[in-house]
């Protein structure tokens, strides 16, 4: 192991207590994908100690879940061994699935079932006793917030509550050591904030161990302990404290009044001593490669009030340095990493944003299901250029807005204009103005890159040069030539959202609508993808996201929050922030404003 990544490693370890609830040495597991063999883990080591939540923390691919399933025994290593509970996972396979809470990515809830007949359902299968029962469920649905669903179909449950459920049919028969599969993927701040209230009530009160896999780096800091994985290999282990002292010294708070946030990003972004450059409220937030001191006057000499402050070092940023140095590494010491350097521009020929016109117009949309309205009474625009965020607790209403706005749902009521022309009965010549990337991927798995390209450059109504001419396009700004002839489907999942992108955006569109873009990939993937955004929007195209990375909120020009098919509040990042902002909190962050909002809203509604 190179140096730099054994000090990582070893940098800000704790002694280590006696007794370790999951110790893994040198295991490595790989698994053939046709004629490709896929290497998940790499000679992994690691300790999890009893009484703590440890956090295995990496993105999509990283090995988080091979891991999970070695230490739930529903896999065997191809070499090395890992001890859970004093049991040897290969010996004692059946103990240690018997012994152990294991909670997949995708628990396997019964759906027309309710609450109370999924919890009854895993009793029997765990083994629990008629007499334990009742005690235990009202236990666990208290804890969840369950209790008034209990006669509830799964299925009718919002994907906060589903996770919530899946939580307590692991729980029925009460484990000395819980394993957690990513549990708040995919769902809102609200419920992700519940989920960990209950995981740190589980480990004060109960004295259960947890192991916690995670893509969401800001909840590497409610760890006690880290292990950081990437490709395969563990990258850094430790308090989370000590990853941030790493970088001590090495973060700030650029701001500059009067300039556009996405163009000081790029000045910042394009200099040799910043590392990381990044959108954050009304400033960009900047880690150096090196501590230094920022002066305005080498930063950008050429803009006028520059304000530079020191920001405490986040998870993140330690993240984002430890792959960057590694990287560095394996390019044998270059200057700057290139998957580090900011994407080139993308040539989509579309008019300069100047006028800004409105391009999407919404008026009192509704949409009904029967007697349930999904959507009610909507209204907002979006102009030329801009980055718009939707953002919403699960079951808010913002997919089925998307889709209304995509031409795939029709509306119940309202009015509903995007690129000039009314969905009601031009839905599908607007669907060729715009482009739109699924939060899963939906292109076709089974094809070559260049035969996805080759299909939807075609659909699109390409031919001849202008087709040849689109899809070199696509090879050439999103690197994808190096796996032109792989198979789609088997891609890591960066190359598969750089696929996705380059297939909505094929046809030129004036309006792109991305439904959770980023889920699942790494810091740096999201930081390719959010500059590639932000050079769409400068070319003038209109662009709407949906998003559960509140971060990434900052990044839009303005934000629609809605909740249970309304909208609560729209504006700037910083004007929705300032809802929230308070004696007790003065600097909110967007989730605070985020739950904050939900907060009042449900004040409004209990309020006689």
């Amino acid at each position: 192991m190179p140096a730099t990544e054994q000090e990582t490693v070893s940098s800000g370890s704790l002694a280590e207590p006696e007794e370790a609830v999951l110790e893994v040495r040198n295991a490595v597991k790989s698994f053939q994908l046709g004629e490709r063999r896929i290497e998940a883990l790499c000679e992994v080591s690691l300790r999890a100690h009893a009484g703590r939540i440890t956090g295995l923390i990496g993105p999509d691919a990283a090995g988080k879940t091979t891991l999970m399933r070695l230490a739930a025994g529903l896999l065997l290593p191809d070499a090395g061994s890992i001890t859970v509970l004093g049991l040897d996972t290969v010996r004692h396979a059946t103990r240690v699935q018997s012994t152990v809470g294991y909670m997949p990515q995708h628990f396997g809830l019964y759906e027309d079932l309710s609450v109370r007949e999924n919890l009854d359902l895993y009793a029997d299968l765990q083994g629990v006793p008629h007499e334990e029962r009742s005690d235990r469920y009202a236990e666990l649905t208290r804890m969840t917030g369950l209790g008034p669903f209990t006669r509830r179909l799964a299925r009718r449950l919002s994907g906060g509550m589903k996770q919530k459920l899946g939580l307590a049919c692991t729980l029925v028969h009460p484990p000395r050591l819980l394993l957690l599969d990513e549990p708040t993927v995919g769902v809102d701040p609200v419920s992700r904030r519940e989920l960990w209230t209950i995981v740190l009530r589980l480990v004060r009160d109960e004295g259960v161990s947890v192991v916690l896999s995670t893509a969401y780096l800001d909840e590497a800091e409610r760890c006690d302990e880290v292990v950081l994985l990437h490709e395969g290999r563990v990258l850094g282990e430790g308090p989370p404290q000590a990853f941030t002292r790493r970088i001590a010294g090495r973060t700030f708070a650029v701001g500059a009044p009067g300039r556009g946030r996405r163009d000081v990003q790029r000045r910042l972004s394009d200099r040799a001593d910043v590392l990381d450059a990044v959108i954050q409220g009304d400033h960009v937030r900047v880690v150096t490669r090196e501590p230094k001191e920022l002066r305005a006057e080498d930063l950008a000499p050429d803009l006028r009030d520059v304000s530079i402050h020191p920001v405490e070092p986040r998870f993140e940023d330690s993240f984002i340095d430890i792959l960057s140095r590694r990287k560095e590494i394996q390019d044998d010491g270059a200057a700057r990493p290139s998957h580090m350097k900011r994407p080139a521009p993308l040539g989509v020929q579309t008019d300069a944003a100047v006028s800004r016109p409105t391009v999407i117009a919404v008026e009192n949309l509704q949409r009904r299901f029967g007697d349930f309205y999904a959507v009610r009474d909507v209204t907002f625009d979006v102009r030329r250029g801009e980055v718009f965020g939707l953002l919403g607790a699960n079951g808010a209403g913002k997919s089925t807005t998307f889709r209304m706005l995509c031409g795939l749902l029709p509306a119940s009521g309202g009015s509903l204009r995007v690129a000039g022309l009314d969905l009601r009965h031009a839905a599908a010549s607007a669907r060729q103005r715009i482009g739109y990337m699924s939060q899963k991927f939906s292109l076709y798995g089974n094809l070559t890159v260049l035969q996805n390209l080759e299909f939807f450059s075609g659909a699109y109504g390409l031919r001849g040069g202008q087709r040849t001419e689109r899809i070199r396009w696509a090879q050439d700004r999103f690197e994808l030539d190096s796996v032109a002839s792989a198979t789609s489907g088997n891609l890591p999942l960066g190359f598969k959202q750089r696929l996705a992108m380059a297939c909505a955006l094929m046809h030129e569109p004036e309006i792109l609508f991305l439904d959770e873009p980023t889920s699942g990939v790494d810091p740096v993937a999201r930081r390719e993808f959010w500059h590639r955004i932000g050079a769409l929007a400068d070319r003038g195209v209109t662009v709407m996201v949906t998003t559960h990375f509140m971060e990434e909120a900052e990044y839009c020009d303005r934000l629609a929050v809605m909740a249970e098919g309304r909208l609560l509040a729209i504006g700037t990042p910083s004007e929705i922030k300032d809802l929230a902002r308070n004696a007790a909190h003065p600097e909110p962050t967007m989730e605070d404003a985020f739950i904050r909002l939900l907060e009042i809203n449900g004040q409004e509604k209990t309020t006689p």
